[in-house]
């Protein structure tokens, strides 16, 4: 099933897309329990997307594929390596990424699978870490390179502006995350593809290992990691600028689109 957040007469509402683009709207927040729905129902061209969640935490995982690992000549983790984006980084399926007027120049795109956890998880095992999840969506975990790489070194302010998180379109919830295609396109040309059979440490390692660390609330959002095919890597690197469209696909879940701004 396809949740989503949307904006519906001025409203936003919780809703599942069906066949044929159809909306049928929820009569609660699915992190709630159990998810029923509500009688009224419109089309997907009707409703304007929002974020699909409205996480507590981001919990981004870094070098988690060796192919990024081979390009960025970062050594390669013994254990994942956590970072934290601000929330409000977030922003919806077809709205803009605005480049930041303090770091425009070196801004990169990454295309990733992001999981969405259903409920409070505290010290789970690898073998059932994913009873905790809701489901998967696609986040870009969009990066000011030259904040991380050579001003701040570090990564806070650098994957943490306004609009670098852009997450959606929805959250599948029937999926299995062993052995799913990440497609990556700058106006049209494939920059990323690979596959999260990939991934160093997947998806029940990494919600067992966070959960051991802190507890997972619901709504929290991990980000896995991004394959090789980064902007920054490339000869000569490619960063983004204002007009250009970046779609990430995955499959079983769908595309994020968001167009660039100044």
């Amino acid at each position: 099933m396809k949740l989503l957040r949307c904006l519906y007469k001025n409203y936003p509402r919780f809703a599942a897309l069906l066949e044929d683009n159809k909306i049928q709207f929820l009569a609660s927040d699915p992190l709630d329990g159990q998810i029923e729905f509500a009688e009224e129902s419109t089309t997907l061209d009707q409703v304007t997307l929002l974020p699909p969640i409205q996480p507590p935490n981001i919990l981004a995982i870094g070098t988690n594929y060796l192919g990024h690992i081979h390009e960025t000549g970062a050594p390669i983790p013994d254990h994942p390596l956590l970072f934290i984006k601000a929330t409000s980084a977030i922003t919806a399926a077809n709205m803009p990424i605005k480049l930041p007027q303090m770091a425009p120049s070196e801004v990169d795109f990454e295309g990733e699978l992001a999981v969405v956890i259903g409920t409070t998880a505290s010290n789970v095992s690898q073998e059932n870490a994913l009873d905790y999840v809701l489901g998967y969506t696609i986040a870009n975990d969009v990066t000011a390179r030259d904040c991380q790489r050579k001003l701040d070194r570090q990564w806070a302010r650098a994957k943490s502006f306004d609009t670098f998180c852009p997450l959606g379109p929805w959250i599948e919830t029937q999926l299995d995350p062993t052995n799913l295609r990440i497609t990556t396109k700058l106006n049209g040309q494939v920059m990323q593809d690979e596959s999260t059979d990939k991934l160093i440490f997947n998806v029940s390692f990494l919600i067992s290992y966070l959960s051991q660390a802190m507890t997972l609330l619901p709504g929290t959002v991990i980000l896995t990691g991004t394959p090789d095919g980064v902007g920054m890597a490339r000869n000569p690197p490619v960063f983004l600028k204002p007009g250009d469209v970046v779609e990430i696909t995955i499959d079983g879940i769908g595309t994020l689109h968001n167009v660039v701004t100044d």
